[in-house]
């Protein structure tokens, strides 16, 4: 580890002024990613912005049918949130899936999708959600959001502050977790609205976390296990790495999927 100042922001305005001063400095949620990644020299920031003070930026907090958690929520919170627990179980599954009690306890959805990691969890939920993504300037549209591997349509030194989103009628996800780091090799996430249905993948895509039209259009005619029947998807754009060629993840995707939906109907 090299030397490097350290700040700890106060409210969401003071981190983003110290940005601008500083517009070196990376923010620092939870820590799970940057820290590592400093520690191999894959990052160099002269100064981190401590967001654990911030308390706008925490919280989770239902309106109605409509969900809001703050970018601060860890893991953990978001895995054991009653309400949430109650309207969408599938997402507190999902968190409650990611890594180890340790990283749970410290790793934060805001941190999870400013950093898109394309085999972490949340982006195939929040892809297939039709989530928000909040920041301090402005509102981002899930679709619009993720633009591949490690890459978003934030600005530089544009803050997440939350994300919101709509409870779907049902919703489902299931993963073929790499055993050693609990990443995704594949993740489906299944969605259910009044309007249609969003499948969205995670960790097999080689630019990042996607949908699959084709099963959407399926499951919104039937939302049943049967309906994915016959649906393949192709290798062609997907991940090959040394814990799994594409062709695998193809072939994991259909049953992930089928998983999905079988957990959304319970």
């Amino acid at each position: 580890m090299y030397a490097f100042d350290y700040v700890r922001a106060g409210s969401i305005a003071d981190a983003e002024a110290t940005q601008v001063v500083n517009p070196e400095a990376k923010f620092l949620a939870g820590g799970q990613t940057l820290i590592p990644a400093m520690k191999q020299r894959l990052a160099k920031p002269p100064m981190l912005i401590g967001l654990k003070d911030v308390a706008d930026l925490k919280g989770i907090h239902r309106a109605g049918t409509a969900f809001g958690i703050g970018a601060m929520a860890t893991h953990q919170e978001v895995a054991t949130n009653p309400d949430l627990r109650n309207a969408c179980p599938a997402l507190c599954h999902l968190a409650g899936e990611i890594a180890d009690p340790a990283v749970r306890s410290r790793g934060t959805i805001g941190g999870s999708l400013a950093n898109n990691d394309p085999a972490a969890d949340y982006p195939a939920a929040i892809l297939a959600l039709g989530a928000t993504i909040v920041t301090g300037r402005r509102k981002i549209p899930a679709d619009d959001y993720f633009k591949g591997l490690f890459t978003t349509a934030l600005d530089y030194g544009e803050l997440i502050t939350g994300v919101g989103f709509q409870l779907p009628e049902k919703a489902g996800y299931a993963k073929f977790a790499q055993r050693a780091s609990r990443f995704a090799l594949v993740g489906v996430f299944v969605a259910k609205f009044a309007g249609g249905v969003r499948v969205a993948v995670t960790g097999a895509g080689d630019s990042g976390v996607f949908r699959i039209p084709a099963m959407e259009a399926a499951l919104a005619k039937d939302f049943s296990v049967a309906a994915l029947a016959g649906i393949t998807v192709s290798p062609a754009a997907l991940l090959a790495d040394l814990h799994a060629p594409a062709d695998y993840r193809a072939a994991l995707i259909p049953v992930m999927a089928e998983r999905a939906v079988a957990m959304a109907n319970g």
